[in-house]
């Protein structure tokens, strides 16, 4: 079974994630918190600084999410969800490049482009992630999706090394200063992300669609209403995006919060930045074990561990004051942070109805994004109120721990092994 790692789809559609992960990690994850923090700012406090990062990833998700399932219901009619994936995608890369152009002090500037490529990676990633159902059989759910995030783990922390060891000896790559150093790894997650989408270009097919007519829009609205509807009358199906709703927002809030975080407690830069490395390089054997551990066990049940790994660290989170302490966590999360993802992805998979992938998966992307707007608001917005990160951490754990909950009332279809409520 090795040999599908392989195969020219499959391989080629988990190089996106290869691809664009290098702007979660590089850029979304690690270095816009730093410069925000630091070379773009404009002397603001600390609270203030995490309260502009929650409200630009916010807006940025907010974006997505309203968009996201007239997107994908539009690129289902006409067979184009590749076609919308390049094209989000170049507007994620140009944004990524146009960071390095932002000067010192210029906090808005900065956050106006990262928000613009943020709306690219998360538009382009809502119909990424309908692929999935044309290069992989049902079957293959689980381990494909595996393989695509296992990947993109391992690829963005390839980059980031590199990234990690410009930023730790500036003088030694030329740079005159820490700062130019971070601006510089925007050009690079730029073209790294153009250069590994070219194999999804070339070697991933769907189906083709019929041209795109007049009044293709509305009718795609149209079908987003269909959908609502749908979906309401399809009480697993909406149980499932509630649960996801809820504690996706737990996890994409830390994945976006972190280093902003380990700032605001004092701990060092270079520290934070290398955590989120050894994360990473965890994350892609994990993932990967995750996928065999949802195709022995099912899907359920190992979206289960991960989230029940979350509840503990968020709450340990709270306590740390040592750049030991954040290692330990980084550790603990690399562990279950792509089973989540991946086996989120793969048991919906198995609930969309046929025909509909473009169009639901766009609905499930909105959710995430929706999510992604509280979760990092919520924790600005209790930062500023209270002065202190840590209460601010807190409001994570009530999202896990419902979706975890509302997750076990979903009654999954027959055939997903050992998943039966």
């Amino acid at each position: 079974m090795t040999a599908i790692w392989f195969k020219r789809p499959i391989l080629a559609w988990a190089l996106y994630d290869w691809a664009n992960s290098a702007f979660a990690l590089s850029v979304m994850t690690s270095f816009v918190p730093v410069l925000l923090a630091g070379f773009w700012n404009d002397g603001a406090e600390s609270a203030v600084t995490t309260f502009r990062l929650g409200v630009a990833n916010g807006l940025a998700s907010l974006v997505v999410a309203v968009s996201a399932p007239a997107i994908g219901a539009l690129a289902d009619r006409a067979g184009r969800r590749k076609r919308g994936v390049l094209i989000f995608t170049a507007l994620g890369i140009v944004m990524s490049g146009a960071m390095y152009l932002v000067a010192q002090g210029e906090w808005g500037w900065g956050l106006a482009c990262y928000v613009l490529a943020s709306i690219g990676f998360a538009a382009g990633n809502s119909l990424y992630d309908s692929l999935l159902v044309d290069i992989a059989s049902p079957n293959l759910y689980d381990r494909v999706s595996a393989y695509g995030f296992g990947l993109g783990y391992l690829g963005s922390a390839l980059l980031f090394t590199l990234n990690v060891m410009m930023v730790g000896s500036p003088e030694r790559f030329g740079f005159a200063d820490q700062a130019e150093a971070v601006r510089m790894t925007f050009l690079m997650v730029a073209a790294w992300w153009a250069v590994f989408t070219l194999p999804l270009a070339l070697w991933v097919h769907e189906p083709a669609g019929p041209p795109i007519q007049r009044g293709a829009i509305r009718a795609a609205f149209a079908e987003l209403i269909g959908t609502l509807r749908s979906v309401r009358a399809q009480r697993n199906l909406w149980l499932f995006l509630l649960a996801y709703w809820l504690y996706i927002d737990g996890v994409y809030t830390i994945i976006k919060m972190a280093v902003d975080f380990g700032l605001s407690q004092g701990l060092v830069m270079q520290d934070l930045i290398t955590a989120i490395l050894v994360t990473n390089f965890i994350g892609f054997p994990a993932a990967i074990v995750f996928g065999y551990l949802g195709e022995r066990f099912g899907a359920r049940r190992g979206i289960y561990l991960a989230l029940g790994v979350y509840v503990i660290t968020t709450m340990a989170a709270v306590f740390i004051d040592t750049s030991a302490e954040f290692y330990a966590l980084a550790v603990t999360i690399g562990l279950v942070q792509g089973g989540v993802q991946s086996l989120s992805r793969s048991l919906f998979a198995r609930l969309v109805p046929e025909g509909k992938t473009g169009e639901y998966f766009g609905f499930y992307n909105m959710l995430g994004k929706f999510a992604s707007i509280l979760g990092p608001v919520l924790a600005g917005v209790v930062a500023l109120i209270t002065g202190s990160q840590r209460v601010g951490i807190l409001s994570i754990l009530i999202l896990l721990v419902l979706g975890l909950w509302l997750l076990r009332q979903v009654d999954l279809p027959d055939g997903a092994r050992g998943e039966s409520a």
